[in-house]
């Protein structure tokens, strides 16, 4: 009871610091900048980082926690810090992952739901310096991000298990106490007093459950030019939308079933599908958020990494119509997807239709009636990734990209020209590049 009774007045203090600060009312709301907003949405591909001490046990991150046994709450608090040594952390690897892939923006879970913190906090012992690893993860992860010119990014839980329990509440998501709130609230402005005035400036912050729009405010006021995506952009997590949502957005997924390393009983989405939502999201104007779980050991799963690599593959050719592009007018759909230069001046088509089974083979010919295209005296086309002047081992063949303008709309004529697979066929969606071209009624 003593021990808890300490706890409330330090967190009391807290409370009593924090509520010192102007109030957001008295100065108004604090929003993204929207330069910075532009900018976000021009990077298109991030990729996010769920690990915290408890992949060690390959369960779900921090939920575990809820509606367990005093008995397994004790070993998971007490037991698992003790057994987390991530002797193969080299972020460095990870980063050159991400960038061959055309990830622009890392977001990495500083703490989850658990609490856990994996920087050096003054805050609480429940975090990475007392473990046998003992080094600051999140500086190593924020020095790996600038050596590589990747955005820096911050995933952060403003609810905490590991607080409740020390406060003798319930460990819980929904339902909690007005009693947990205020301190809660002090406390987590407190962690974020180090990780946005330790690390420099942070590019983008996610925030998952609790007082968001609290802490949204606070960011803004503290580092003006961090994004906010979480707690002020629509974020759909595990889906995307049926139509595209105004202004920037944001969708995360996992490469399985579950966000942290799970070793058994998971299953991973193909390079194909995920290259295909990338798509889709783009073509409706968000950005897509990926996420990887490490080992305990800080190793990317070799089944995670190499599904990133055939998307690096892919964006090696295509990225040009990823990232800095925006909505068209019209989206599209199913077999065929749409974006456009930010300037208007290119139109890039993405042919979903030739893929998995019906793959195309190298040196095949193929003609696509686009009815919501029409030509202008200055229209180009071209293949990414290919000049369409020679075709490998085909001499006499003819790969130049052509394209017709018909009363029912724009027909355009493509070789697929370049080997990418040694069996001369490849199972992902090429993309046609059309210049100065307009839709059809717009």
């Amino acid at each position: 009871m003593l021990h808890r009774i300490l706890i409330a007045s330090v967190f009391t203090g807290l409370c009593l610091q924090a509520n010192a600060s102007p109030t957001v009312a008295a100065r108004g709301p604090l929003l993204n900048d929207p330069e910075r907003v532009e900018e976000f949405m021009d990077w298109g591909l991030g990729m996010f980082v769920h690990w915290s001490m408890d992949s060690q046990l390959g369960s779900v991150i921090s939920h575990s926690m809820v509606g367990a046994s005093d008995d397994y709450l004790e070993r998971y608090v007490n037991e698992l810090p003790k057994t987390f040594h991530p002797r193969r952390y080299d972020p460095d690897e990870w980063m050159e992952i991400a960038k061959l892939a055309g990830v622009k923006y890392m977001v990495f879970t500083t703490k989850h739901h658990n609490g856990f913190c994996m920087w050096d906090t003054r805050t609480t012992d429940f975090n990475i310096m007392n473990t046998p690893y003992g080094k600051d993860i999140v500086k190593e992860y924020v020095d790996a991000c600038r050596r590589h010119g990747l955005k820096v990014g911050f995933y952060f839980s403003p609810e905490d298990f590991h607080f409740q329990r020390e406060m003798g509440l319930e460990i819980r998501r929904v339902g909690r106490t007005e009693e947990e709130k205020p301190p809660l609230g002090a406390y987590n402005k407190k962690q974020l007093d180090e990780l946005f005035g330790n690390y420099g400036a942070i590019d983008v912050v996610f925030f998952d459950g609790g007082e968001k729009e609290m802490l949204t405010q606070y960011i803004h006021a503290k580092q003006p030019e961090c994004l906010v995506t979480r707690g002020e952009m629509e974020t759909p997590e595990q889906k995307l939308p049926k139509e595209p949502l105004p202004g920037p957005w944001e969708s995360c997924f996992t490469l399985g079933s579950q966000w942290q390393f799970k070793p058994t009983n998971e299953a991973y989405k193909s390079g194909d599908k995920l290259i295909k939502m990338l798509i889709e999201t783009r073509a409706k104007g968000g950005n897509l958020l990926l996420n990887v779980g490490p080992e305990p050991s800080g190793v990317i799963p070799f089944e995670q990494e190499r599904v990133f690599r055939e998307l690096a593959l892919w964006m090696f050719i295509n990225g040009e119509a990823i990232h800095a592009v925006r909505p068209c007018p019209v989206v599209g759909g199913g077999n065929t997807y749409f974006t456009r230069s930010k300037d208007g001046k290119s139109v890039y088509i993405f042919l979903n239709e030739f893929t998995g089974k019906n793959r195309w083979k190298k040196g095949e010919r193929k003609e696509i009636l686009l009815r919501e295209l029409k030509a202008t005296r200055d229209t180009k086309i071209s293949v990414l990734g290919q000049n369409s002047r020679v075709v490998e081992y085909k001499k006499d063949a003819d790969p130049e990209s052509r394209f017709e303008q018909k009363p029912e709309g724009l027909e355009i004529s493509v070789v697929r020209a370049q080997r990418i697979y040694n069996n001369h066929s490849w199972p992902n969606t090429v993309v046609v590049k059309l210049e100065n071209v307009e839709f059809s009624g717009k």
